[in-house]
């Protein structure tokens, strides 16, 4: 596939887990329609078919060395060529990656959003325009807990733990610092369709300027 004669935007949601990024990825993601494509950080967990079952879930999910960031940033780069590339598929109640990965084209804008998206140097230099999805301690754990049993087989137990064991302490270590390198702080309790629609204003403003800019005050503006 040739270059595309406009290199696309790339797009970087972070915030603690539960805070609300992924629905407002969603949200971005449909306002944009046709012209964003999406790579969630999730989907580039290491496969753990090489352990036992019982010691899978004893690995720290929540330490930026779990996911494989070298692949991410490949597929994040080849995409920004006009390249399509196979995103891998995760299995979260095996701990494994499935055969089979989902084929995700390059669009005009990409979207990538993640926990730990912006805690890794060599991600966080790779986007245009990087957004933190700020929420409460408590109102993240129960969107958390909501989650986990709902969707990834896990017991209220078990989440509970993991929070006290990796998410809060890696959220503390990783995630809030990387708040830091953000150019748009959005809260995880405000309306989800305004703030799409203010991260589609800082799009616009990087489009304009032909890549990186201070996004937040003319994202503000907008609001």
């Amino acid at each position: 596939m040739e270059r595309p004669a406009v290199t696309p935007l790339t797009l970087a949601i972070a915030g603690g887990s539960g805070s609300g990024k992924t629905t407002l990825a969603r949200a971005v993601a449909k306002l944009l329609g046709d012209g964003c494509a999406v790579l969630d950080h999730d989907s580039y967990y290491r496969c753990l078919g090489h352990l036992p079952a019982d010691q899978r879930a004893l690995v720290n999910f929540d330490h930026p060395d779990s996911l494989e960031n070298e692949l991410l940033v490949k597929q994040l780069l080849q995409l920004r060529k006009g390249q399509q590339v196979v995103k891998p598929k995760y299995d979260f109640a095996t701990h494994t990656r499935l055969p089979e990965g989902e084929l995700v084209m390059p669009r005009p804008v990409i979207l990538v959003e993640g926990i730990l998206v912006l805690a890794v140097p060599q991600l966080q230099r790779a986007f245009d325009l990087r957004v933190f999805v700020d929420a409460p301690k408590d109102l993240r754990f129960r969107r958390r807990r909501q989650r986990d049993v709902r969707d990834r087989g896990r017991t209220e137990d078990s989440v509970q733990a993991q929070w006290q064991a990796t998410v809060q302490p890696m959220h503390e270590r990783f995630v809030e610092p990387s708040r830091t390198s953000c150019d748009l702080v959005v809260s995880g309790t405000e309306d989800v369709a305004a703030a799409a629609r203010r991260i589609a204003s800082a799009l616009s403003a990087c489009s304009r300027h032909g890549g990186r800019v201070e996004a937040t005050a003319s994202a503000e503006a907008s609001n």
